[in-house]
């Protein structure tokens, strides 16, 4: 039976389905609780540890932040009531609004903002460049910070508000004391839902409560910016890693809103009246094939160009999306097509026929020699999974040997943060990808950065791609700008900081009783009701 055949008849068979859901309609009122699938596993919660997305779409109901960005990727103030800033873009001073309060009760103070970005800006690329700068960082009373620096840093407020991961999400001072490489062991935030910490079963269920003290914006909400005003006593995120069982869910109504449905499982979707299916974000997403720089082979560019040289970005996109053509494109780039950012400069090398025969040969210029490669692949993430598997095939072709190493996501996002050599318990490859709205700035585009052990996993250091940063940074006209994104792509091209494996957009489909859904890089729960 074809892949496609067997998950049709198993998203089909609706009537045969249940997930013995408790069943809100009983105890708490339909209209109450909202029940959301989400992309994978939240098996941790700290959103500065690490990047994995939907642990920053959790994270983004329960903390807020000092600015967000609106869907036209312009940040705006949440926390903050207003800002200065000197001439030279030196001395930044913020003073936050009247009756922010975290979960426990305290007020959100300027001590508690300050110590969350000193956490913060170690594990963020932003962060780090505005560490690098830093003078000093104060609280000049209860509502009132201060950065100083030695060297203007203008864009300071997309920093704060940006969706990129890690967010600078703002903690009591007790938890921001944590270690920035130390996962947090208590869950205290200021937003507008409270985490049910009794209730959470990693791999199984996460619950949030709305925060009644929560003051919203008055401001429309736009992405992560205005009031964000919650229309439900609980959010309920269910974990449903098989995706016919996710399909039938939400066909019977026992789940609301699936974040990704599989592209194959699309038109059954469509075809069932009480289920509403849409592209989930305009901006589409990045696929991923990301290397350790640290060990051999890939510690020898020859290595990754032989990679880069060999890969074939259909096979990739074919996997993830099916056969609909509107569902991706090639990328010879690192940004997001569409965009000002976007630009194909040094990109040729995945254009055109691919070489294996001239790959092999790089990879014996390399020094490989037949030692396992270790990849990780997460089975509970369709897209991770269809790459893992191609991939698996194009190493095998290279004659590469594979160490396989099936698992789930939230065991790949704490494996892959280990420098340890690969037959320690580290790591040669592993897949992700990146939303198209992370791919735009490359100051915050963690992965695109080569700053060594400062850089996002695989920790590549490339001199020529972190000066065109720098110059994208201190660019002061568009063409600057634009000279600065090609210099960017044609450097990580060079260095092959990532292979791209391709352009792709995804959909998300919720029931028709629902309302309020944005389109965008990640669940937007604000504004959303239920019929």
């Amino acid at each position: 039976m074809k892949r496609r055949t067997l998950l049709g008849a198993a998203a089909g068979a609706t009537a045969a389905v249940t997930l013995g859901l408790a069943r809100p309609a009983l105890a708490q009122g339909a209209a109450r609780v909202l029940r959301f699938a989400p992309q994978a596993n939240l098996a941790n919660f700290d959103p500065i540890w690490g990047t994995q997305y939907v642990v920053r779409n959790a994270a983004a109901l329960v903390w807020d932040t000092l600015y967000g960005v609106d869907s036209k990727l312009a940040p705006k103030r949440q926390m903050v009531e207003g800002e200065e800033h000197d001439a030279e873009f030196k001395i930044w001073t913020f003073r936050l609004r009247e009756g922010l309060k975290f979960h426990d009760g305290e007020p959100v103070r300027a001590r508690d903002v300050v110590q969350s970005l000193l956490r913060w800006m170690p594990r963020d690329p932003m962060g780090q460049l505005i560490r690098a700068r830093m003078d000093a960082l104060e609280a000049l009373d209860d509502r009132t910070f201060r950065y100083r620096l030695n060297k203007p840093f203008p864009k300071m407020v997309f920093a704060l508000g940006k969706n990129n991961t890690p967010m600078s999400f703002i903690m009591p001072e007790r938890i921001a004391r944590t270690d920035p490489f130390q996962q947090i062991t208590e869950i205290v935030g200021s937003g507008p839902m409270r985490f049910k910490r009794d209730e959470w079963v990693p791999g199984s269920r996460a619950v949030f409560e709305r925060f009644a003290d929560y003051v919203a914006r008055e401001e429309p909400a736009d992405w992560l910016s205005g009031g964000k005003r919650i229309h439900f006593d609980r959010i309920e995120w269910h974990i449903l890693p098989d995706p016919a069982t996710a399909a039938a869910a939400l066909q019977n109504g026992e789940i609301d809103w699936w974040e990704t449905p599989l592209p194959d499982l699309v038109p059954i979707l469509k075809r069932n009246r009480n289920v509403m299916v849409d592209i989930a974000d305009p901006l589409g997403n990045i696929g991923s094939f990301r290397m350790n720089h640290l060990h051999p082979p890939f510690n020898d560019v020859r290595a990754r160009r032989a990679i880069q040289m060999a890969l074939n970005q259909e096979d990739y996109m074919r996997a993830i999306v099916g056969s609909d053509d509107a569902l991706w494109r090639r990328l010879p780039s690192f940004f997001t097509p569409g965009t000002p950012a976007y630009t194909e400069a040094g990109g040729e090398v995945l254009k055109g026929a691919r070489d294996i025969e001239g790959a092999k040969r790089l990879l014996r210029e390399a020094g490989y020699d037949g030692q396992p490669i270790t990849v990780l692949v997460a089975q509970d993430q369709p897209p991770l999974k269809a790459m893992g598997e191609v991939t698996n095939a194009l190493l095998r072709s290279l004659g590469m040997n594979v160490d396989f190493v099936a698992t789930d996501w939230g065991t790949v996002g704490q494996r892959r943060a280990l420098k340890t050599p690969p037959g320690q318990g580290g790591w040669h490859i592993f897949h992700t990808w990146h939303a198209g709205a992370d791919c735009i700035a490359p100051a915050s585009y963690n992965a695109i950065r080569g700053n060594g052990d400062g850089a996002w996993f695989g920790w590549p250091t490339s001199a020529k791609t972190e000066v065109a940063v720098e110059q994208w940074l201190n660019a002061a006209t568009p063409e600057q700008e634009r000279a600065a994104y090609d210099a960017i792509n044609a450097a990580a091209m060079a260095d092959v900081i990532y292979v791209p494996t391709g352009f792709y957009l995804g959909y998300q489909a919720w029931r028709r009783t629902i309302t309020g859904i944005q389109k965008g890089p990640l669940p937007f729960f604000w504004d959303v009701r239920k019929a």
